[in-house]
């Protein structure tokens, strides 16, 4: 099995991920009573949707290694930039206020969506 600059694309991107999931539920747990609500709320939703898709991340970027399907490497990067567009952008908005920033998030909901979407094709061809 050849390992592709890709291949470590993404694992580094799971492992930076992940550790900032960690982070951010510490910081969520005992340091973030500054925010108000609606950022508390947003902030808890981002880091909800990047533990859960980075574990995803994770599965797909195994499953690639062991089957070089093209349809799992544009899941895994559809989780990506999901990952990144949808909780980086509402981190953003949250922690420094910028406030266009969160009309991406849709757009990284649309590809977390996607890349759920292309397992379905994987499982149908190949399982």
């Amino acid at each position: 099995m050849k390992i592709t600059r890709i291949d470590r694309f993404l694992v580094v991107f799971i492992g930076i991920s992940g550790c900032f999931s960690v982070l951010f539920g510490a910081w969520l747990s005992h340091a973030a009573q500054g925010l108000i609500a609606e950022q508390m709320h947003r902030v808890q939703v981002a880091h909800q949707y990047q533990m859960l898709h980075t574990l995803a991340l994770l599965a797909v970027v195994v499953w690639y290694r062991i089957d070089n399907s093209k349809l799992l490497l544009f899941s895994a990067l559809s989780f990506t930039a999901g990952i990144m567009l949808f909780s980086g952008s509402l981190y953003l908005k949250s922690f420094f206020s910028i406030t266009g920033i969160s009309n991406l998030a849709p757009f990284g909901g649309i590809l977390l969506a996607l890349a759920w979407l292309l397992l379905i094709f994987v499982g149908k061809n190949k399982l």
